[in-house]
Order: C-alpha cells, then sequence, then structure tokens
C-alpha cells in the first residue's frame, strides 16, 4: 500500500487542520460575499460562489492548505491551553476555574459514612466513582482549570499506573513496540480528539469576526450564534474524545509493557511488586536522570546464528 508523501498530506492533516480551516473560511468567505459589513443579502453570495473560475477557486484551495500547513505545528500548542496550561496573568482566573473544577469532581471516597449501602446505592456510586476517575486525577495538586485538562491528565496519570510506570515519560519508548492494531486506535483516539480541539478554536476565532461583520445586520447578528455553538460542541466532543483516548493508552500499556521491557534487553520480572519497583526505578530514570542503572541487569537472548556464515570443517574432519 503506498505511503503518503510527507505527513501533511495525510489524512490526518485533513482531517484536524484542513477541514476546520476550510470551514471557518467559507463561513466568513459567505459573509463577505454576502455584502457583509453593509446590508447583507445572501442571494449576493449564492451568484458570487457559483461565478467563481477555476482559478479562483485554485487559489482558495492553496490558501485554505497554506494556512493548514502553517498552523498544524500549533497543535500541541492549541490544545495546551485548552487543557488550561494558561500564561501567568491569568492565574487569577486559572485558581478560579480550578476551584469550579473541583467542586464539579465533587469529594473522592465513600460519602455516605458507615450506613449499610443498599445494592443499588453501590451501583451508583460505583458508576459515578468511574466517571470521576476518568475525568478528574485524583490528586489535587493535578487538578486544571478546564474538563480536557483534567480529562487528559486523568488519562495519563491511569495509564500504567497500576504497573509503577510514568506514562508521560515513558510512552515515547513504549510507542516503537506496539502492534500495528494498538498502533491504530491510539492513533484514531488522537486525531479524534486534535479534530476536535481545532474546530474548537477556528469556531471561537470566528464568533468576534462574525460579530464585527454582522454589527450593522439587525437580525443577521444572531448568525455569530451559529460559531458559538460549534465551539462549544467541539469542546465537549474533544472532552470525550480525551476520555476515550485514555482508554486507549491504558490497553496499549496493558497489553505491550512486557514488550518495552524485552526491546531494553531487561528481565520479564516475577511478580507485581517486582514489577512495579522495577518500572519506578526505570521512570524515575528517564524523568529525572537518577535512579540506580549499574543494578539493572540486563537479559540479552541468543543471537541467531546464520548458517552460511558458519566456518566450513576442515578438510579430512568432516563425518
Amino acid at each position: 500500500m503506498a505511503k503518503p508523501l510527507s505527513p501533511a498530506l495525510s489524512g490526518r492533516f485533513f482531517l484536524v487542520s484542513t477541514l476546520p480551516t476550510a470551514a471557518g473560511a467559507v463561513f466568513v468567505l459567505v459573509l463577505l460575499w454576502a455584502g457583509a459589513p453593509d446590508a447583507v443579502r445572501f442571494e449576493r453570495a449564492w451568484r458570487t460562489a457559483a461565478g467563481l473560475k477555476a482559478g479562483e477557486l485554485l487559489l482558495l484551495v492553496l490558501s485554505v492548505t497554506l494556512v493548514g500547513v502553517i498552523t498544524m505545528p500549533l497543535q500541541l500548542s492549541l490544545v495546551r491551553w485548552l487543557e488550561g496550561y494558561w500564561p501567568r496573568w491569568l492565574a487569577r482566573p486559572a485558581a478560579w476555574c480550578t476551584a469550579l473544577q473541583r467542586r464539579r469532581r465533587g469529594p473522592l471516597g465513600w460519602p455516605h459514612g458507615s450506613a449499610v449501602p443498599s445494592a443499588a446505592l453501590v451501583q451508583r456510586e460505583g458508576e459515578r466513582g468511574a466517571w470521576r476517575r476518568s475525568r478528574f486525577p485524583v490528586e489535587d495538586h493535578l487538578l486544571r482549570p478546564t474538563g480536557l485538562g483534567n480529562a487528559l491528565t486523568a488519562a495519563e496519570r491511569r495509564a500504567g499506573r497500576l504497573y509503577g510506570l510514568d506514562a508521560v515519560v515513558v510512552w515515547t519508548r513504549l510507542e516503537p513496540v506496539l502492534s500495528e492494531r494498538v498502533r491504530g486506535a491510539v492513533a484514531s483516539g488522537r486525531d479524534a480528539l486534535d479534530a476536535a480541539a481545532r474546530l474548537c478554536v477556528t469556531a471561537g476565532a470566528l464568533v468576534p469576526v462574525s460579530v464585527a461583520l454582522l454589527w450593522r445586520s439587525q437580525w443577521w447578528l444572531l448568525l455569530a450564534l451559529a460559531p458559538a455553538v460549534i465551539c462549544w460542541a467541539a469542546y465537549a466532543a474533544a472532552v470525550h474524545a480525551a476520555v476515550a483516548y485514555g482508554e486507549v493508552l491504558a490497553v496499549a500499556f496493558d497489553l505491550h509493557r512486557f514488550d518495552l521491557l524485552a526491546a531494553l534487553h531487561l528481565p520479564l520480572p516475577d511478580d507485581r511488586a517486582t514489577e512495579r519497583t522495577a518500572n519506578a526505578e526505570l521512570s524515575r530514570l528517564w524523568r529525572q536522570g537518577v535512579g540506580s542503572p549499574a543494578a539493572m541487569r540486563y537479559d540479552h537472548p541468543p543471537r541467531a546464528v546464520d548458517p552460511a556464515a558458519a566456518p566450513s570443517p576442515a578438510p579430512g574432519t568432516g563425518p
């Protein structure tokens, strides 16, 4: 199967960068062709769009593609902004938003005291606890100002935690040893998350633009609600995608953590306690550059011998 010429021309680029950019560009162009910021008449926009020549359409496509290529490296920064990694001068709003997220998470643990619970109550609290663990980190100091930030932080903490692994520092080493099926599931989850985040940012940027263009258009100003609603829906979709992405990450650690040890030529543990101790030391080594690597015992598999490269017996010594 032929591979794309470059990552910029792949399906991820179309889904994450080109599609939201094209949607935003078409929305603004339709408003301009309709006469904004003066009197808006959409039949004028349809006539203008229908009269576009091939060269003009090609120029539009190239412009959208160029904007997508330029903004694609900014995707991680956009997601980090939506996670709540804001500059220091926004520290007070970030603290307020974090307090709201803590209130939304609610108290941890069993909230009903020592009373004997019913089966229905246990079921309800179990579902609520699973919801909280998938959307919020357990540790208070890791709470973020936004729902997306908390969902991704919970995913990072949940993946590999049962085995003593720090997912943030281990993931770049684990990813190359994943099976094709798991790698495809991880990539699909990440693409869904990034596409929703990019659509959210694009629609949010269109809100002030559409308000400025439609300010003198009376009831047509209500069209500015369209990108606002899309922004809200895309953000909600990004949070759900982050939860699903976290589940796939956890599965990747469940299935392939021993493949990572084999690739590092480290021995496989005999029990859970040994595994957690060794993985915690390995995570600390990669995260902080400290540990006791001299105490690590390597387990090198025997090398296969190529029969063609084996020396032939001396004359007269064979069977």
